[in-house]
């Protein structure tokens, strides 16, 4: 299985809007066992398949929800149906921007609807941590950053921060 980098926060792919997975077979599935070795090499919590430049609506998670159950989870061609009013601000990370937490307002409670990697649909009801990562992830095929939802001042500091990350790598 090839090493497959991941994007920076900064390349355009991510702003795209991802496509569909019209067909739940053998290279989706080898897809998203790629991905979660992607997210486990970097101690991630859920990864995007445009995160490897992949553009389709496939994420792969491994967290806890508010009751501490595990949930580790490939969903294909997820969306958020449902989203309760109350929000939370906590610190959230990206894979394509290691190293940087922003403080993120999400919904407490949200439902989703997916496919799993057989093609059954499933709906999942998720609080804490399960469902912050399912908004960001989600957000991620839709072309939106953790940045994005956050103010033009904490938006603009993480930009400058990760524009000084890259050169110092580049040096």
């Amino acid at each position: 299985m090839p090493e497959a980098p991941i994007l920076p926060i900064d390349d355009p792919l991510l702003k795209t809007v991802s496509m569909p997975v019209t067909v739940v077979d053998d290279e989706a599935r080898a897809l998203a066992k790629r991905m979660f070795a992607v997210m486990d090499r970097a101690n991630g919590a859920g990864l995007a398949a445009v995160q490897i430049g992949v553009p389709k609506r496939l994420v792969v998670m491994d967290v806890r929800d508010a009751e501490d159950k595990h949930h580790r989870l490939a969903l294909i061609n997820p969306e958020i149906i449902e989203a309760s009013e109350d929000t939370e601000t906590q610190n959230e990370g990206c894979l394509s921007m290691p190293d940087y937490d922003i403080p993120v307002s999400r919904s407490t409670r949200v439902r989703a609807r997916y496919l799993d990697l057989t093609g059954q649909e499933h709906v999942v009801s998720a609080t804490g941590g399960l469902a912050i990562c399912l908004q960001h992830e989600i957000d991620h095929t839709n072309g939106i950053l953790f940045t994005d939802r956050v103010s033009r001042l904490r938006r603009d500091r993480a930009r400058s921060y990760f524009a000084k990350v890259r050169r110092r790598a580049s040096s």
